[in-house]
């Protein structure tokens, strides 16, 4: 039976799954470590929190140099890729004690692997789209992301106007920041921010009221009936399954 655990450690507040309490842990303990190392790096860098532009960082901790690689990679700030890099973390502690399902839900920010198809909810704010559908997510062996940037739903900074733009990635540190970038550019009018999309994210779709905006491979797109306590408090990603 798949347990669902509520974590929350000041800003982060996240839905873990997985199949036992240890996997649970381990996994608190690899986001607890993530959020440290990211505090303690900014206590000596203010500005590597503040900067809504890319950085180039040389020296630090793993997760802080990959936070700025995808950064210069997006064209944002380091922190746009804060909770996608935290839920990996969490996710990269189960996969080191052996565990083969963990997802973790970082407010809409997910990271996971999973040897189960699982579906994630479609959360977009008023629009007429959201909550009836989901993305059916085959298994994953290896660590694979899926992250939600709005400019109309939750606390994050946006310049956009999209209700949802999410972005599915093996990396899901880059597909936060790309969602970030993508939701702060994108129209309906102007698509042009589509063009030049790094060859890692596989597939993006985006919500602007009423229409919808796909771009490369996005996983199927089933309907669903709304569930909306499976939501993670702040973020948009949730899951419907019955199986989970």
């Amino acid at each position: 039976m798949t347990i669902r655990h509520h974590f929350e450690l000041r800003e982060t507040v996240a839905t873990i799954l997985a199949d036992d309490e240890e996997v649970i842990d381990v996994a608190c303990e690899g986001i607890r470590k993530a959020r440290h190392e990211i505090e303690r790096y900014i206590i000596q860098d203010p500005f590597f929190n503040l900067s809504l532009e890319p950085l180039t960082i040389k020296e630090g901790p793993g997760i802080i140099l990959n936070m700025a690689f995808v950064s210069l990679k997006a064209g944002v700030g380091p922190m746009a890729a804060v909770a996608g890099a935290v839920a990996r973390a969490g996710v990269s502690a189960a996969e080191e004690s052996g565990a083969t399902f963990c997802i973790v839900d970082n407010g809409g920010d997910i990271a996971m692997i999973t040897d189960r198809p699982v579906r994630v909810g479609l959360y977009a704010g008023s629009s007429s789209l959201s909550g009836k559908y989901a993305f059916l997510i085959p298994p994953k062996k290896e660590i694979f992301g899926i992250c939600t940037s709005s400019a109309t739903v939750g606390h994050s900074l946006s310049f956009g106007t999209a209700d949802s733009v999410t972005v599915f990635s093996s990396d899901p540190v880059l597909a936060d920041a790309v969602a970030t970038a993508v939701c702060n550019l994108l129209s309906v009018e102007d698509q042009s921010c589509l063009d030049d999309i790094d060859p890692q994210i596989e597939g993006i779709f985006a919500v602007l009221g009423e229409k919808s905006i796909t771009w490369g491979k996005v996983p199927p797109i089933i309907r669903i009936e709304s569930r909306e306590e499976l939501i993670t408090a702040g973020g948009l990603g949730f899951f419907p399954d019955k199986s989970i």
